[in-house]
């Protein structure tokens, strides 16, 4: 679809050098001498793209960029700027312009930036055609992947039951999110929901944290204080990062689980608990117990029910999913609103592993938010890691032909998708009619198969 330009500058000759340029490079083009004149063009044109320069006489570009977008988001504006307006550019930007050029205007970067802004058009239209996504889970949690409907599963079986869960996964998985889950889907939901980073705090006053403390216990104590065993009441105690809890403090915990007492911090009576108690840990706690550094018996009682969260490289089919949910998230942060993601941005978040999993990706999607120009992010806009994030691909062999390297990236795709061929499209940057012919194309020249396997 040919996308419609309106110019808007009061100099007649850059006027008439824009609409040159880009008529050339198969725009509709249309100019006018100032704001007003703009406003009153847009009802009739129907631009797709608006340029407009910022000081011009009456109403300026920045008004002319915060009415546009007020009166129609879908209407993108490029703003043009002298240097000595860049303060004036950037408010432009918070305003929702999508970029700015800088005087004296090179063709070639105008060229550049038009065309990335009628690109990012055309893949919000995509995505607006796309089947909606489920609004996610109230406590976060979001995949499809079929180990991510594994752990649904789990949630679900075990919010009924009042057994310990023992949660399992990489750092920025989502622990506590699944802890969270079980306990709002839980009979006791409306009780208190009490977290607890065993990392964070030294022993003695993680013992005060969750067992309380008497008055004079220790220097500082001067006041008894609940602890949140106590103050849980028939909630949940979420302990993060169990397996870094010290051989004393373990035996406590041990005696929590087995009989359901504690004592405060100086105190000389016992106390009963009917908080429930989910711990999780990124460490291999079968390894530690194999080691000596973890007890058997208190490994055996956390993990009356296990759950492993899967990294995010292996499931790489929801990363579009949770960039869609984060970004929601995110724009609210921000103040800035991102509609969609290009898909060649996509294609690079899809492509890198992210070693710090959900987490990771909820950091870098928050750096790209800020330095986003309007409502799309870009590649300048990622870390370099992943900017230049490739996905994993077999090396072609002398000889292959093109159309079997093709076919060969086209299957490693739909694998990591879980044969979800809409994500696989967008990632690849084709239509979804034009995979459908190429995964026909491999089918027709694939080897036949007999009752022995494989022909070779």
């Amino acid at each position: 679809m040919t996308q419609r330009l309106l110019i808007v500058d009061d100099e007649a000759i850059v006027r008439s050098a824009f609409e040159r340029y880009l008529s050339a490079s198969d725009y509709v083009t249309a100019s006018v001498e100032s704001a007003e004149s703009a406003l009153a063009r847009i009802a009739d044109f129907r631009p797709d793209v608006v340029l407009t320069d910022i000081r011009m006489a009456g109403m300026d570009g920045l008004e002319l960029t915060e009415i546009l977008r007020e009166r129609d988001p879908d209407i993108d504006v490029i703003v043009v700027t002298g240097a000595e307006d860049m303060q004036l550019a950037i408010r432009a930007i918070r305003a929702g312009a999508y970029d700015y050029l800088v005087k004296p205007v090179d063709f070639d970067h105008l060229g550049t930036v038009v065309a990335r802004c009628v690109r990012d058009r055309a893949a919000e239209r995509r995505a607006r055609r796309a089947a909606p996504v489920p609004a996610p889970d109230d406590v976060g949690l979001v995949g499809r992947a079929p180990s991510m409907v594994d752990v649904y599963k789990l949630i679900g079986a075990v919010a009924g039951t009042r057994a310990p869960v023992l949660i399992q996964g990489e750092t920025g998985t989502g622990k506590e999110l699944v802890a969270r889950a079980i306990h709002a889907n839980s009979a006791e939901s409306a009780e208190p929901f009490l977290a607890v980073n065993c990392t964070a705090l030294p022993e003695t006053l993680l013992e005060s944290e969750l067992f309380g403390h008497v008055r004079g216990s220790f220097t500082g104590a001067v006041a008894d204080r609940k602890g949140h065993f106590e103050l849980a009441g028939s909630g949940t105690i979420f302990l993060d990062e169990i397996g870094d809890i010290s051989p004393a403090f373990q035996a406590k915990l041990l005696r929590i689980l087995q009989e359901r007492t504690f004592i405060p911090v100086g105190a000389e009576h016992v106390r009963r608990t009917e908080a429930r108690v989910i711990a999780a840990t990124h460490r291999d706690l079968a390894r530690l117990v194999r080691d000596g550094l973890f007890r058997d018996d208190l490994y055996f009682r956390l993990k009356v029910v296990e759950i492993h969260l899967p990294p995010l490289r292996d499931r790489r089919a929801d990363i579009p999913l949770l960039v869609d949910h984060l970004l929601r998230r995110i724009s609210v942060t921000v103040g800035k609103e991102i509609r969609y993601v290009p898909d060649e941005v996509m294609a690079r978040l899809v492509a890198y592993d992210w070693p710090g999993n959900v987490r990771e990706l909820e950091n870098v999607l928050s750096r790209s938010a800020i330095l986003a120009r309007g409502s799309a992010l870009a590649l300048e806009h990622l870390p370099p890691e992943v900017a230049t994030a490739t996905p994993n691909r077999t090396p072609a062999r002398p000889g292959d032909a093109l159309a079997d390297v093709i076919a060969a990236h086209v299957h490693d795709v739909l694998a990591r998708t879980n044969g979800n061929k809409r994500q696989t499209a967008r990632i690849l940057g084709i239509s979804r009619s034009r995979l459908d012919r190429l995964l026909a194309s491999a089918a027709a020249v694939a080897p036949k198969q007999d009752g022995n396997g494989p022909v070779p």
